[in-house]
């Protein structure tokens, strides 16, 4: 075994091809093989198919250093940037690699996607400042402080592993989208702005906006530069309710499901629905009739009157202490 081929390990990927050339765009599967150093990062790989094995493969980089965002891609069904993960530390043992275009977005070729969607749900939540004034001098400032809570959703670096995973966009395209509320909420905290309560109030009422997040954390787990846009859509919900935007089904779910654990010890999932769709949203309660069917037939549908959990004491005990401490 000569010294070059000590220091090599081999990668075994399956690349995900499409070919838009073909009559409404072709997709395969292929695999390739690959000897790199042990050290390689995927995209390394990646370069060294399209260098060495096969010039057609389509991808896009640039930085190599987790910095220009570009490179993002489906590693064994989780969005990642490329560029900073290690084969070893995915493919421990030689185990061949799923490498796929990012979801939830126009594939062009290959491992390349569009991004014309993920701006145009940027651009939907105004991604600048609008003060109300102009300084007599020098620049527009913010505290340290105020700086300090604004880093970690300015360090989103617009990759899209957030929007990729995304499981609501997989259902509904009108949704906003992680990446984009977390950079209107950026501009919520910035002091220098003066549009917050505007942008609180066009997020809480828009179709798509704040409240369609489910909260499965996806966009957190695959968020290369931990900006947590859940967490940042959580925060966003909670200003809007202490700027008086109560008027959603988000909100009116929030409060039934806060107010039926605290008296029940337990979900109350009937008052639940019919609290988020509202009382007299006779058109939303029509449509959720179906629904109540099937569970019936299923033998599903919640008790009517619900039952109290056995330690409901406690958990009263728990809500007693948390709103003393607010």
């Amino acid at each position: 075994m000569t010294d070059a081929t000590a220091n090599t390990m081999k990668v075994k990927l399956k690349i995900k091809r499409f070919d838009p050339a073909e009559s409404g765009g072709k997709t395969w599967w292929q695999d390739y093989e690959v000897d790199v150093h042990p050290d390689s990062t995927v995209l390394d790989s990646l370069i060294e198919v399209r260098e060495q094995n096969d010039g057609t493969l389509a991808l896009r980089c640039a930085c190599r250093a987790s910095i220009c965002g570009s490179c993002g891609m489906k590693v064994n069904g989780s969005a990642k940037l490329v560029c900073k993960t290690r084969v070893v530390d995915v493919a421990p043992n030689g185990e061949q690699l799923t490498i796929e275009p990012m979801g939830n977005q126009h594939v062009v070729r290959d491992l390349v996607v569009s991004l014309d969607t993920f701006f145009s749900q940027i651009n939907r939540v105004e991604p600048y400042l609008q003060p109300s004034f102009v300084p007599e001098s020098g620049e527009y400032t913010a505290s340290n402080e105020s700086m300090e809570n604004l880093l970690t959703g300015m360090n989103c670096i617009m990759c899209g592993c957030c929007v990729s995973d995304c499981t609501v966009l997989e259902v509904d395209a009108n949704f906003i989208g992680p990446a984009a509320l977390a950079k209107a909420w950026r501009f919520t905290e910035d002091p220098r702005d003066s549009k917050r309560d505007e942008r609180l109030k066009n997020l809480n009422d828009e179709d798509g906006g704040m409240w369609d997040c489910t909260r499965c954390m996806k966009c957190v787990e695959v968020c290369p530069k931990g900006v947590a846009p859940m967490d940042r859509i959580m925060e966003l919900r909670e200003a809007a309710i202490e700027a008086g935007n109560t008027n959603t089904s988000g909100y009116h779910h929030t409060e039934s499901f806060y107010n039926s654990v605290k008296k029940h010890g337990r979900l109350d999932e009937t008052r639940l629905a019919i609290d988020s769709a509202g009382w007299t949203n006779i058109p939303r309660l029509l449509d959720l009739a179906p629904i109540g069917i099937a569970a019936m037939r299923k033998g599903k549908l919640p008790p009517v009157f619900p039952h109290k959990a056995e330690d409901n004491k406690k958990v009263k005990d728990l809500y007693e202490r948390v709103e003393d401490a607010d």
